[in-house]
């Protein structure tokens, strides 16, 4: 309409009248008749150079060959090829020569957060805050079960956790269970009493937490006199853990409190170092993340804000 000037009455028309309003015979713009002749040339300019029409076995391939996974893995090769020098260097170096280099560290971090996020974040949380409630460690806090020193990361990563609290609903009495409730209590808030203690150390608590109620990192075994809670510090569920324990499969209603293993090769090593051994290897040892996937990680823990 927009090349026809003249009245619109005097143009030619369908004979069609809706309401009065007459359907005209204009041909569209020259230019809009253009670009749709245009579009309909990129259409096929585009079927010839890429990926297009569906087979029943792939599609077709187009002149220049291109994919999405082929450019994937060219931008992915690119992107190894930087960090090979780091990784390289990684590969030679421990853990605690990591955390000392300042620019070792930062790469580590840097290039743990995707490691992080992938096999970590679903159990310990987005900056290793975990659901309150959940019953996964903290990492982002200075209280540790095993030790939170760099190398002592490492090792957990490695060899994983089980830690075990027997269930003592068979063991005690209501009334030891509400002394031992109560002096948890107590001992969180700086007030255990005497009765308190003794009712402690007569049931065998002091062989696993100590006795100074502070826990043993060699055990895993918590610290009862903080106000940090693995569970909860509720009466009721800590009365809970008391009656059915941790990791006790003697008992239905026992927590369940496992870290697994991502290294077990390096998990055989280690306990072999500790003894000053050679690592005696079965052959079937799994290795879900490499070791300096694990000597990464383990940096990015302890940077978290509470490593040792």
């Amino acid at each position: 309409m927009a090349d026809n000037n003249k009245n619109p009455h005097e143009c030619p028309d369908t004979g069609h009248e809706w309401d009065g309003i007459t359907e005209l015979t204009n041909p569209p713009p020259r230019w809009w008749v253009i670009a749709l002749y245009l579009s309909g040339l990129l259409v096929l300019v585009y079927f010839i150079l890429y990926p297009s029409l569906p087979l029943v076995t792939g599609s077709t391939k187009g002149v220049l060959g291109w994919t999405m996974i082929k450019e994937y893995k060219e931008d992915l090769a690119e992107v190894e090829a930087r960090r090979a020098p780091y990784e390289d260097k990684l590969a030679a170096m421990t853990a605690e020569e990591i955390l000392a280099d300042e620019e070792m560290r930062n790469y580590a971090i840097g290039s743990s957060k995707v490691l992080y996020g992938d096999n970590c974040a679903a159990c310990h949380g987005t900056g290793g805050q975990p659901h309150t409630g959940s019953g996964y460690p903290i990492l982002a806090d200075d209280d540790w079960l095993y030790g939170g020193t760099v190398n002592k990361i490492v090792e957990t990563l490695a060899k994983g956790r089980q830690g075990m609290m027997p269930a003592h609903a068979t063991m005690l009495s209501e009334e030891e269970v509400d002394g031992l409730v109560q002096f948890v209590i107590n001992s969180s808030n700086n007030e255990a009493t005497d009765a308190g203690w003794k009712l402690y150390n007569e049931k065998g608590c002091v062989a696993c937490h100590g006795a100074d109620a502070k826990g043993v990192q060699m055990l895993g075994s918590a610290n009862l006199t903080d106000k940090i809670w693995r569970f909860s510090g509720e009466e009721t569920e800590i009365r809970h853990t008391i009656l059915h324990g941790v990791n006790d499969m003697n008992d239905p209603q026992t927590r369940i409190a496992v870290m697994p293993g991502w290294n077990e090769k390096l998990a055989v090593r280690l306990e072999a170092e500790e003894w000053d051994e050679e690592p005696e290897y079965e052959g079937t040892e799994t290795q879900r993340l490499s070791e300096t996937e694990i000597k990464k990680l383990a940096v990015y823990v302890h940077q978290l804000g509470g490593g040792q």
